[in-house]
């Protein structure tokens, strides 16, 4: 494929619809980077393409996909190419959760949802752009995990545990494997995050334990310190905790 030449970099995110992957279209789109929206429902794409200033939604573009299906996500990467001609940065913010979390209750099914949210489909899209960026000779992967993959805990759940674990062991593949090509990658591992999915927790923290916890764009604020280092640097893993944590 013959990419296209454009002084403004791109970045590709994943979970745009809500959350740490809506905040951080909103940062990447404000410092005037092209932003390829990708998550599952179209109308949550547009309603965070709806927030961005008018005068920079042209650099945007929205495109559904259910990252779970390979073919899905190699189709997707062969849109954003074709839009954008590169990709700087891919930044895998989507995740998921289920309320019938523990040993126990864990289905099969739920437990393969929950995988192919947060590992399975990442390692999907960093293998569609992978050939892009290896040609490039650059290119950012930074990949929203939680601190439930550096420490298990009963309140994350099996499941969530296990796809957060597999996060970081991507991290670190890719950083091993691909740093002669020029590549780099980063971990955040964030504690408590005001964001949809808490409704998901079998009993949704309150509104008081809310206020405590960090927002949206404190990680997106990781997430462009991550990818916007100078190339000879890598910051392989940030680990950021609510500064008050909600004892209660």
């Amino acid at each position: 494929m013959a990419l296209k030449k454009n002084p403004l970099p791109v970045a590709v995110v994943t979970g745009a619809g809500s959350g740490v992957g809506r905040a951080t279209v909103l940062k990447f789109a404000a410092e005037g980077w092209r932003v390829a929206l990708i998550g599952r429902r179209a109308e949550a794409l547009a309603e965070t393409i709806a927030l961005v200033p008018r005068a920079l939604r042209k650099n945007l573009t929205a495109l559904p996909c259910d990252l779970g299906d390979a073919t899905a996500v190699t189709a997707m990467a062969r849109a954003a190419l074709t839009r954008f001609g590169r990709i700087d940065v891919l930044v895998n913010a989507a995740g998921n959760n289920i309320p019938r979390r523990s040993l126990g209750e864990l289905t099969r099914a739920d437990y393969t949802a929950v995988m192919d949210a947060n590992v399975t489909g990442v390692l999907y899209a960093v293998q569609a752009f992978l050939p892009t960026m290896r040609s490039q000779g650059a290119g950012t992967v930074v990949i929203v995990g939680s601190e439930a993959g550096k420490q298990a805990s009963a309140k994350a759940g099996a499941a969530y545990v296990v796809s957060k674990f597999g996060a970081t062991g991507l991290t670190q593949t890719i950083n091993a494997e691909e740093r002669p090509n020029g590549l780099r990658a980063c971990c955040i591992f964030p504690g408590d995050i005001d964001t949809p999915l808490l409704n998901k927790r079998p009993v949704p923290p309150s509104a008081e334990a809310r206020t405590r916890m960090m927002q949206p764009e404190d990680i997106a604020a990781c997430v462009w310190f991550a990818a916007t280092l100078p190339a000879r640097a890598t910051v392989e893993e940030i680990l950021v905790r609510p500064s008050r944590p909600w004892v209660g």
